[in-house]
């Protein structure tokens, strides 16, 4: 069965991207613990992120630089963390969360129920920084 990620890549189920290439996407998640909170998700279900092959695994992290710089520029933090639970959907995926202190990397304090405008916009915004960054794949 695929795994939801796979689904939403498929786009059999709503997801709001900034960014897809032939490897992997990024996609804000439905339950962010800050604005801008985004996934960077191998297009291949993997399950563990030590299971991702080095090529991948370097395209995965470099990436997450990349939306970590953006989220900086857009959303205005002091930092971005960057949290691998892997708990939540058996799908390797790499949480990239603008953080201007450690609180906001409690996935307790997750926002259920955000509106699915907020992500929308906030997808693009993040698309587009991408996009003046250079980054292949970003969505403008």
């Amino acid at each position: 069965m695929p795994s939801l990620f796979t689904r939403i890549i498929a786009g059999e189920l709503p997801g709001h991207l900034a960014l897809k290439n032939d490897d992997l996407v990024v996609f804000m998640t439905i339950a962010p613990t800050r604005r801008g909170h985004a996934l960077v998700v191998p297009r291949a279900e993997i399950d563990q992120w030590i299971d991702v092959p080095a090529d991948l695994s370097t395209k995965l992290f470099d990436t997450a630089r990349r939306v970590g710089l953006a989220q900086r520029a857009v959303f205005g933090c002091a930092r971005v963390g960057l949290v691998i639970a892997g708990f939540e959907v058996n799908h390797c995926h790499l949480h990239c969360i603008p953080a201007d202190v450690m609180a906001n990397l409690d996935f307790s304090t997750q926002q259920h129920g955000t509106k699915a405008e907020d992500l929308a916009e906030a997808a693009a915004l993040l698309g587009a920084q991408l996009h003046r960054d250079g980054v292949p794949g970003a969505i403008a």
